[in-house]
């Protein structure tokens, strides 16, 4: 971990709760001038520690309403297959997160799709034109009782 000291940590809090706070809002908030707040946010964006900003899209106003959870095992474990696999998920528009997992299954996509028509057209469409998958297993997401994208500090 990079040397983070507690306003840091703090800058990162307020940050992921809204990254369109000013500069001058953020200094405000931990009793700092905007100049060393600025600089203290470049640091961490130049670090890799703030990765990007982006708008966080209600999926249902988009028509992505269904989530599912898709667990995936490939036939054969080598390198090659392995890192074409990833560059094949990569390209898929509509996974939107993929895991490589231990347990019973190599990866688990979350995909983001219009309904259950639409996911039966991924699974045989998207995922049916990559090779080397085994078996497929889904979860489909009734609900959401928790869904936050900050870190916890």
């Amino acid at each position: 971990m990079l040397d983070l000291d507690q306003i840091d940590l703090k800058l990162l809090e307020l940050l992921q709760q809204s990254a369109k706070l000013t500069t001058k809002e953020i200094a405000q908030q931990v009793n700092l001038s905007s100049t060393p707040v600025y600089e203290r946010i470049r640091r961490m964006e130049k670090e890799g520690v703030i990765k990007k900003y982006v708008a966080v899209v209600e999926a249902e106003k988009v028509d992505r309403g269904l989530t599912v959870f898709c667990d995936i095992t490939i036939k054969e474990h080598t390198k090659e297959i392995g890192n074409q696999f990833v560059k094949d998920i990569i390209a898929c528009k509509y996974v939107c997160e993929c895991y490589n997992i231990s347990g019973d299954y190599d990866f688990r996509l979350k995909v983001m799709v219009r309904d259950m028509k639409h996911y039966q057209d991924f699974v045989l469409n998207d995922l049916g034109s990559i090779k080397n998958i085994g078996s497929a297993h889904s979860t489909f997401i009734m609900g959401v009782i928790k869904h936050d994208y900050a870190v916890p500090l």
